[in-house]
């Protein structure tokens, strides 16, 4: 069975604002190898147009650091799903919309053959939580104090916590630490 697997930048008062994050090539080469791990990418509206067309763009392009352009090929190279109610169309053969209950659609994906699924954004994130699906967290804590922004479980509240068994964390030189975490068993 496929894991789910999640991975957040947040600030270290827990904010996940993209705004307030310090983005450089070891933050990317970390996102990079978590995600080639996966084939598939669950993500909401916002993320996907936050994501797309950038990352296939710089995939395409191929002017930028050597760090953003592998992320935007692993990027590129994975099939995604959007869920969404509003997003009328996608440009990218390997990406769809899905309307349906969230929580059906990634237990049957999770069954399919493949690699890890990543998980994108707050809200999809939230969601997947809050019903156990999620396998692994990846929390990469930036040392900035942001004071403001979106938070994971902003929209949606846990019944109960979550208990989570560490499984490593790395010191990249900029300060940020990427914490890494599996669902309790």
């Amino acid at each position: 069975m496929r894991n789910i697997v999640f991975a957040i930048n947040i600030s270290a008062d827990g904010y996940c604002s993209h705004m307030d994050m310090i983005p450089d090539d070891e933050m990317l080469g970390y996102h990079t190898r978590v995600l080639r791990n996966a084939s598939l990418l669950l993500i909401g509206r916002i993320t996907y147009q936050l994501m797309v067309p950038y990352w296939p763009d710089v995939a395409r392009n191929q002017s930028e650091t050597d760090a953003t352009k592998a992320f935007a090929r692993v990027f590129d190279s994975l099939d995604i799903v959007v869920f969404s109610t509003t997003l009328e169309h996608v440009g990218r053969n390997n990406t769809r919309i899905v309307r349906a209950n969230i929580a059906e659609e990634v237990l049957a994906l999770k069954q399919q053959p493949g690699k890890d699924i990543c998980v994108g954004g707050l809200s999809i994130a939230s969601q997947l939580s809050e019903r156990g699906l999620i396998d692994e967290y990846h929390f990469v804590v930036h040392p900035v104090v942001a004071g403001k922004g979106p938070r994971l479980f902003d929209t949606v509240k846990l019944r109960e916590s979550l208990r989570l068994d560490f499984v490593g964390s790395q010191n990249l030189q900029s300060g940020v630490v990427a914490l890494h975490y599996r669902k309790h068993t």
